[in-house]
């Protein structure tokens, strides 16, 4: 029963250490080595696909014109300004000075956004998204983020080597008590029955 009960623990505990690393991943280390920025969906304008606390991830993307209509793009509300809102092309407008714009508009909403998008305040297209996440990363800081981040990793490492050292440990005690157990089994079989030496009075 004991060694049942150590078993599962030892699962559900990697269990959590695989989903640690891998939120960690996903929502730091991919972003950065791609260039991506992570954002979280505020509002419901996005539903269903997008709930509120959503992580998205965006990357940025080289050219506007690769852009398409049911594309999900992070766009400025103001030219220049830190402002942004996530929402669906739904319509690509050529006007007569050649320039682009784009009509962008949320999945919950009625009507399109009031003013179309230009190409400069295209911060980049969604990548992929993580449910409730965005909670956790709208509530910290960026070097708040940062310093969980490194906290998590070393008390992952950490707690992985001492899981190693204990499953090492008992392998060896278990190799150890083998030998043991084996030299006690040869001296029983080697103990001879004194009946089996009783003298013969008659």
């Amino acid at each position: 029963m004991r060694t049942v009960a150590s078993f599962v623990g030892r699962t559900a505990a990697w269990i959590v250490i695989l989903a640690a690393v891998t939120v960690i991943v996903v929502a730091v280390l991919i972003p950065r080595i791609a260039g991506a920025t992570p954002y979280t969906i505020l509002t419901g304008s996005m539903q269903p696909a997008y709930p509120p606390g959503t992580l998205v991830v965006v990357r940025p993307v080289d050219d506007t014109d690769d852009l398409s209509v049911g594309d999900v793009v992070t766009v400025q509300l103001e030219s220049g300004e830190e402002t942004v809102v996530t929402h669906r092309i739904v319509e690509i407008q050529h006007r007569a000075d050649s320039q682009t714009q784009f009509i962008t508009k949320g999945d919950a909403n009625d009507v399109p956004d009031a003013e179309p998008r230009m190409p400069v305040q295209v911060r980049g297209e969604v990548w992929y998204s993580i449910p409730y996440l965005g909670y956790i990363s709208t509530a910290l800081t960026g070097s708040q983020r940062s310093w969980l981040v490194t906290a998590i990793a070393v008390g992952l490492i950490g707690y992985a080597a001492w899981m190693f050292t204990g499953a090492w440990r008992e392998r060896r005690r278990r190799a150890g008590a083998k030998p043991a157990e084996q030299a006690v089994g040869d001296e029983r079989d080697q103990t001879t029955d004194p009946k089996d030496h009783s003298l013969d009075t008659e």
